[in-house]
This record gives C-alpha cells, structure tokens and sequence, in this order.
C-alpha cells in the first residue's frame, strides 16, 4: 500500500521517528503512496481498513476509527498536495476538524476545513501547540475603546486579504520551550510566586528576548514570526471591536472593564507574568494574544506603513530602525491590549517582551 515507504522518505527528510513522521505522511498530505496527489490509491488505504478500530494509519478524523469521516476528509484533500520529499514539518496531529465551541464562527470552520489541513496540531521537537488561521480579508487599523482612542500609526484602516493559511503558536512561547531549545533561560520571572507555584512557572512566557536572539530559535526549529498583518487578523479572528472576543462573548466588546476576561495586564497580574493559557482564547483558539508579554513580529516598524501597505499579504516596511511589537502586556494599560495597538522599539529585550511563532504548512 506504499505506506512504509512514505515512512522511509520521511524518516529520511525529517529524522523523526516512525510515529510521529506517519501523523505528517497522513494528515499533512492524506497521500499514502507519496505519489504527489490524494486520489484512487489513497482511498483503496481508507477502504481496506474500513471499520478497524485504533488502525495504525487511515484514521483521518482521529476518532479512533476508519469510516465515513475519514472518506470526508480524503475528499476535501482531494488531487494534487505538492509534496517534494525534501521538506517535512513533523508534527502531532490534535484535532482534524475545528472545535465548535472554540472556533465559533461557522464561516471560519467551513475555510479552516476548506484548507485540507488540520486545525490542531504539535511541533514534534518543541512540543509547541498551533491552530490553522485559514485566508480571509479584514480590516486593519484603527478600533478605539470606551477609555483609550487610537494612536496615529493605527490609521489609516484599511482592508487586507492574506492570501494563505498560516499555523500560529496557541500560545507564547514558554521558558520551558526556550530552554529545550536553546539551552539557557533569559527571563526575569523564573521564580515562583503566591499566585504562580514552582511547579507552574516553566510555563511562564520567556522575556527579555530580543529580536535579533529570537532568530536563532527560529532558525533551530523552522519556525517563523508572523507578519504584523498576520498577527492582527489571528488576534481579531473575524471581530471588529477593539478587543477580540472569547467564548461566552464571540464579537468582542469595546469594554475595557471586560479585558480581564481575556488579558493579563497592569491591573490585574500583580505585576508579573502569567502561565500561558490562564485567560479566555479567540475565535481562532489563539490565548494571551492580549496581555501576558508583548510580542515582536517580524516587521519593520513605521508610523506611517498604513497609507502605502499593500492590500494583499503586506511585509512591512523594506527597512527601519525598529521593530514592530504587539499585544500589550502585564505591564501595561488595557489601551495596550486592543487589537489595533502597536507599538515600534529597538530589536533589544525586556522584561515584558516575548513572542509566539509561526509556520507555514
């Protein structure tokens, strides 16, 4: 059936073991005899193991069998998936589909499992969680709260389409994945805590990194920073409000008295950072996209970008002398945490910046 020979090129491209390389042959491609498409070869793997229950491959829903909605998911993979046998991203596959009661917005699930990918999933290396932001438009700039209007490099809004998916990190990076990865730990808050106990604290976000150190991790594990435009749709996830919106409030809200709901920021994380995780998420699933530590992005910063950005999968700037930061943070007020606030400073490091990453599938 081809399947241990997928196996071989990917253990051989990626140097992973066999479990976790047969997740990335399955669901990253639904193409179990490598031939370059999802198409009659694939589907004769799903039918030969119709009905087996825990089947070492085939399962392409993760319900623990094969049958009606893995034949699903072949069919919306259906034909050419561009696989080159060289570039492997091996990684645990969470959840095919979108959870309901996370991704609210119907129109987002339907281009999430219009993408052919799955919505959660695990770097393998760094245990790093990502959710699938699928293509969409939005618009980009300016939304005020009730307390803070916006500043002048958050005008003119203005209408962007990202063309492509894209994975974002569920969560900011951690000390604990710093650490495995690079060896050292930066960050001020290593201590434990009468709100964070030891146990909790490698879970805190890493700090005081800077830019140009974040490219180091990124080049060890493939990873990225998202774009500035990337980072705000993922943060809006399809609101219009100036902070986005969780479960039990999908539309967001312009209420500052309700960013605790979703944000760790000055009046409320007793002047520290927080474990990732500890407020609501988004739509997309995303947590902490307000509050906790400031995020770099990969962009240069300038004032005045959004008069010539272009409307399609803009970069940033050629150059500058600054780089962009998102999100707010513990330290700061909740103007800080809308979606539209951004802020420029040098590539250094502080005690309130970190970051989350990126990957392009």
């Amino acid at each position: 059936n081809g399947v241990p020979d997928s196996c071989e090129i990917c253990e051989e491209a990626a140097d992973e073991d066999r479990d976790g390389v047969l997740d990335v042959c399955e669901y990253r491609y639904g193409d179990f005899d490598l031939d370059g498409q999802v198409g009659g070869l694939d589907l004769s793997v799903v039918l030969s193991l119709w009905g087996v229950e825990t089947p070492p491959y085939g399962d392409l829903d993760g319900d623990g069998r094969v049958g009606g909605g893995d034949l699903t998911v072949l069919l919306v993979r259906w034909g050419p998936v561009g696989y080159s046998g060289v570039q492997v991203w091996c990684r645990e596959v969470l959840e095919v589909l979108p959870d309901p009661a996370i991704v609210t917005s119907a129109a987002h699930r339907a281009a999430i499992v219009g993408t052919g990918l799955p919505w959660r999933v695990r770097d393998t290396a760094t245990q790093i969680e990502f959710v699938l932001i699928p293509p969409g438009t939005f618009n980009m700039g300016c939304t005020a709260s009730q307390s803070y209007g916006c500043n002048g490099d958050e005008n003119p809004a203005h209408q962007v389409t990202l063309t492509e998916a894209f994975y974002l990190g569920r969560y900011e990076v951690t000390q604990a994945q710093w650490q495995a990865t690079m060896g050292n730990n930066p960050s001020y808050f290593q201590s434990a805590s009468s709100q964070v106990p030891a146990a909790q604290v490698p879970n805190r976000p890493v700090e005081r990194v800077s830019w140009n150190t974040i490219q180091g991790f990124l080049s060890q594990t493939g990873m990225r920073l998202p774009t500035e435009a990337e980072w705000e749709y993922a943060c809006r996830a399809g609101t219009t409000t100036a902070f986005h919106g969780w479960p039990a409030n999908p539309s967001g809200t312009n209420d500052d008295n309700q960013v605790g709901n979703i944000a760790w920021y000055s009046a409320n994380s007793g002047s520290q950072t927080r474990p990732v995780g500890g407020k609501a998420g988004n739509g997309f699933g995303l947590h902490d996209m307000g509050g906790n530590v400031w995020e770099w992005v990969n962009d240069w910063y300038s004032s005045s970008y959004y008069a010539s950005s272009p409307a399609q999968n803009p970069q940033g700037p050629s150059s500058g002398s600054y780089r962009v930061l998102r999100g707010g943070s513990w330290f700061g007020i909740t103007g800080d945490v809308r979606s539209s606030s951004r802020g420029g400073t040098a590539a250094d490091s502080d005690f309130n910046i970190g970051f989350r990453v990126s990957r392009t599938p």
